[in-house]
């Protein structure tokens, strides 16, 4: 396995980063490009393995994905996606398969929706439920992919119920299918929460303000309801944001080193739920006794990473669903933590405690840090590295999942490396 020690820089992290584009946008807008009728161009794209994924299963079913430079998509579609000759193989993107799992029941024949062995550990079986309860064939026999949908041109119509206590991107998935109903039945779907709970529900604000850049009709009926007009979707020139997410680590450098990292984006102008984080990273080392985190997940890992150096401990609550990410993120923080030092953090629950320690910073404490294969825990424990010497980041080409220059872009910053 290979290994990245990180060599404390001893000085403030200072100068210019631009954070790569927003996966969350851009395997939305890629879906929907792809699903519309004419040729798009989406600027600002990340390319990483996560949208690769979602390019490719598109490319697939008869979608022109171009690729001009190393941040555009040009994306050419006939309003159709076709049947592929083979399973759609999603590595470990959740979004391109919760997404593409729902948008498949409108293609005319059988598509298996499938993913590697991180993948086929993560739930589905609400969003197959919801697709089961439309009248649509789609079976997940294990509750995690692969799925099989058998598709009949076009998507259901009528109401759909769907309990998104685990990931909102079922509800994104749902909602972005439903333009795809017959346009002659004149009947909306109408797509509604069991509950009015809902993990980070600002990421259904990104599905919509998309949906309603390609032509989509969706009108919000109440907290928990919303109506979507069979419209199909219209090619559109779309520019993508940074990534809210990314950009978490490197405020998380500049307040943990003292130094000035310009990302090119004030933290206001993101519309991405985890730049809630950033008003929360900006009050380190006094960040909050409580924290919650439904509403910002990815940024979890960020600010409990920091949180060991915060003049107080720090409870996170409100992150239940973390254990159903990429890996078990509550697990692999706390492990990671007790790594460095024993005791360090507790889980209590779905609740992680960080017993904080101002005085970890300076001192040289080896510890591997298992990513479990996960970007974000390589991406976090990183910033272990910046105040203390002996931090290995095991596997850390796994930040190609979202973020491949991510060490290149430390590194510009002044951070060496030893592998």
């Amino acid at each position: 396995m290979e290994k990245l020690t990180i060599l404390p820089p001893g000085h403030p992290l200072s100068g210019h980063v631009a954070p790569p584009g927003s996966k969350s946008i851009t395997n939305r807008a890629l879906l929907l490009a792809g699903l519309a009728k004419g040729t798009s161009r989406l600027t600002g794209a990340l390319k990483s393995d996560d949208t690769r994924y979602m390019a490719e299963a598109l490319r697939a079913m008869g979608v022109t994905v171009e690729e001009p430079d190393a941040t555009t998509f040009v994306v050419t579609g006939s309003g159709q996606l076709k049947a592929p000759s083979k399973p759609l193989f999603l590595g470990n993107a959740g979004t391109a398969t919760r997404f593409l799992t729902a948008a498949v029941a409108s293609v005319n024949g059988t598509v298996v929706v499938d993913g590697d062995e991180h993948m086929r550990k993560r739930p589905i079986g609400p969003l197959v439920a919801a697709l089961k309860s439309l009248g649509i064939d789609a079976e997940a026999p294990t509750g995690c992919p692969p799925v099989t949908v058998k598709g009949n041109g076009h998507f259901a119509y009528g109401r759909v119920e769907i309990d998104a206590g685990l990931s909102s991107q079922y509800v994104s998935a749902l909602l972005m299918a439903a333009p795809l109903a017959p346009q002659g039945a004149n009947a909306p779907v109408t797509v509604a929460l069991t509950g009015t709970e809902i993990g980070a529900r600002g990421y259904v604000d990104l599905t919509l303000d998309a949906m309603r850049a390609f032509g989509a009709k969706v009108e919000q009926l109440d907290n928990a309801t919303w109506r979507v007009e069979p419209t199909g979707y219209t090619a559109v020139d779309f520019h993508i944001e940074p990534d809210a997410s990314a950009a978490t680590y490197l405020w998380g450098a500049e307040v943990l080193t003292g130094g000035q990292i310009d990302i090119g984006t004030p933290a206001r102008d993101f519309t991405q739920p985890d730049a809630k984080a950033y008003d929360v990273i900006a009050a380190f080392p006094h960040m909050p006794a409580v924290i919650d985190g439904s509403q910002m997940q990815d940024a979890i890992p960020t600010i409990a990473v920091l949180a060991a150096f915060n003049e107080t401990p720090v409870r996170f609550v409100g992150i239940a669903n973390l254990r159903v990410k990429e890996c078990d993120r509550i697990r692999a923080v706390s492990t990671g933590l007790n790594n460095i030092r024993e005791g360090l953090a507790t889980e209590e629950g779905d609740d992680l405690i960080v017993s904080s320690d101002p005085a970890l910073a300076g001192q040289t404490l080896p510890a591997e840090i298992d990513t479990f294969a996960d970007h974000r825990i390589a991406m976090s424990f990183a910033l272990a590295g910046l105040k203390i010497g002996g931090i290995t980041i095991l596997d850390p080409k796994c930040v190609g999942k979202t973020y491949p220059g991510y060490w290149d872009a430390l590194g510009s910053l002044g951070v060496a490396y030893q592998q």
